[in-house]
């Protein structure tokens, strides 16, 4: 069975600033583009059974800079939708709600009164991408890849391994870095974190 590859899109205005980015499309900046640009040794020269691409653009640039061109884009792997807190830092928030835990509380609706998601939300979504997969790791034998946002891509990591939703917060993923679920045993395990592919060697010294 293949291993499924995560890939997290390289950073923001806004992830440098720490502030929550869900549905608003933001490019990269060109740090975030050079970030991108480091994994493309990691994927040269492989086939894989899938790549999906979250549509918003900063995964969809991550994905070709990554050299993961033709990514097909697929609604469910969208960032979270942070409803009325969608732009605002985690510290900005606990100025008026002190306690305030994104994967415990949620999100209050959008100021138009659309709603936000929680996380259970965000773990039915994740449920359609895997239960999607499923079928095609097992019978092509080659690793499939998803390029998409950290919130996301941690939720998906908790349904991978069978824990509720919200105990995605155990495994915080930073921009430009892969992840690697794979079995052992035929049991779900996280085979990688956080990686990014080792520079070439200095032919120096």
């Amino acid at each position: 069975m293949g291993d499924l590859l995560l890939v997290r899109h390289g950073a923001t205005e806004w992830s440098t600033a720490g502030r929550h980015t869900g549905r608003t499309d933001l490019p990269l900046t060109a740090a975030g583009e050079a970030e991108a640009r480091t994994l493309a040794p990691y994927f040269t020269g492989r086939s894989f059974a899938f790549v999906l691409t979250s549509p918003l653009r900063r995964a969809r640039r991550t994905a070709e800079l990554a050299g993961l061109r033709g990514a097909e884009a697929d609604e469910d792997l969208c960032e979270w939708d942070y409803g009325g807190y969608e732009g605002l830092t985690t510290a900005r928030i606990h100025e008026d709600r002190p306690d305030w835990s994104l994967w415990r509380d949620g999100v209050p609706p959008h100021p138009d009164g659309r709603p936000g998601e929680s996380a259970e939300d965000v773990g039915r979504r994740a449920d359609r991408v895997l239960a999607r997969l499923a079928a095609a790791l097992a019978t092509s034998g080659e690793d499939g890849v998803l390029v998409a946002h950290g919130h996301l891509l941690r939720v998906l990591t908790a349904r991978y391994l069978g824990l509720p939703p919200s105990e995605g917060r155990l495994f915080l993923l930073t921009t430009a870095t892969l992840g690697r679920l794979s079995t052992e045993h035929g049991l779900p395990v996280v085979a990688g974190w956080n990686q990014r592919p080792r520079p070439a060697a200095d032919p120096a010294g």
